[in-house]
């Protein structure tokens, strides 16, 4: 007999990022391994294990030729791949200092799902035609710089917590609420504005967008249950909440997202037949977005999700409040 596969995890079933991440209530004891291999190996992943988008979504051939929207997908998947990089190795250290078997399950499984975001954002660029035995170095010298302006800040900051503090409920809370906070909503943007043009990128980040949920409300029900058993922590959490939110202000995010905001918006202007009256968000048409907007509502999205999270833990919001925002990566 099969086992069922959970709604948020059911690729039909599952809700949006956004409402998903605000509305679904999630523990490491319900998202253990089992669930992982039942739900997300055999029911999320179902068909979509290789590639992370089933054999019938296609790459359209004009994002194999040379041109804007391949520039600006090559760049969103190239720094994509490798912040899932960087995430993949920084939850190793999770995994080790976890305090109990639940926790441990969890963030093993959210390893693997970073790490395999990491692989199929990649193996996307050798679906467009880059070629694959240069990728990695051609990925690494494409976003050197956003590595070490962007990247290295947050590890480092995530490093000093959870490996110099050995702090864990320190590091869940830099993890899921400062940076997949901020990037989840760069998420949820890249599977609305790519499924009109390219069924296979869009399905790709459809499929991340659900682990992101569970990696969203399954930290959120650690922190909350965490702040309601030690209530003593709560000064140092939103000390580091804070200190989360100043380090994101110094990020000149906008500097890498708006360029390639700005290929995709060349690009989609030359597929007016594929993109026709398609929504971006309700009421708004994607044909008459601009990049500034795109990113604005990253950002509007990054807040809306905060508040709910930080109501569902018995925290103030005004902790997250930012002075430059960062809605994407």
């Amino acid at each position: 007999m099969t086992e069922p596969v959970a709604v948020e995890a059911d690729w039909d079933k599952a809700p949006g990022l956004l409402d998903g991440a605000k509305e679904l209530t999630l523990g490491p004891e319900e998202c253990d391994l089992s669930y992982w291999i039942t739900s997300v190996a055999q029911g999320t992943l179902r068909d979509r294990g290789d590639t992370g988008h089933h054999a019938d979504a296609v790459v359209p051939e004009f994002l194999k030729e040379p041109g804007p929207l391949r520039d600006a997908l090559t760049l969103e998947f190239g720094f994509r791949a490798l912040s899932e990089e960087m995430a993949t190795r920084i939850l190793g250290r999770y995994v080790t200092i976890a305090p109990g078997i639940p926790e441990m399950e969890f963030y093993a499984t959210q390893l693997l799902d970073e790490a395999r975001h990491a692989r199929v954002f990649r193996n996307h660029l050798v679906e467009l035609g880059h070629p694959a035995d240069s990728l990695l170095r051609d990925v690494d010298e494409m976003a050197a710089d956003y590595r070490r302006r962007v990247l290295e800040p947050v590890k480092e900051f995530t490093d000093e917590i959870v490996t110099g503090q050995s702090d864990f409920i320190g590091g869940v809370a830099v993890f899921a609420i400062v940076i997949e906070g901020v990037l989840a909503p760069a998420a949820e943007l890249s599977e609305r504005k790519w499924t009109p043009l390219s069924p296979a990128t869009g399905e790709i980040s459809r499929g991340t967008a659900i682990d992101e949920i569970r990696h969203l409300t399954v930290a959120s029900t650690i922190l909350r249950d965490h702040v309601v058993k030690h209530p003593e922590y709560r000064p140092r959490l939103l000390e580091i909440l804070r200190a989360g939110v100043r380090l994101w202000d110094e990020l000149p995010d906008r500097e890498y997202v708006l360029p390639r905001e700005e290929l995709f918006q060349k690009g989609m202007q030359e597929h007016v037949d594929l993109i026709r009256d398609y929504e971006l968000w309700p009421g708004v048409r994607m044909l008459d977005t601009t990049p500034e907007q795109r990113y604005d509502m990253a950002e509007q999205w990054t807040d809306e999700m905060a508040e709910a999270r930080m109501a569902y833990m018995g925290l103030p919001v005004e902790v997250l409040a930012s002075g430059q925002g960062g809605g994407a990566e």
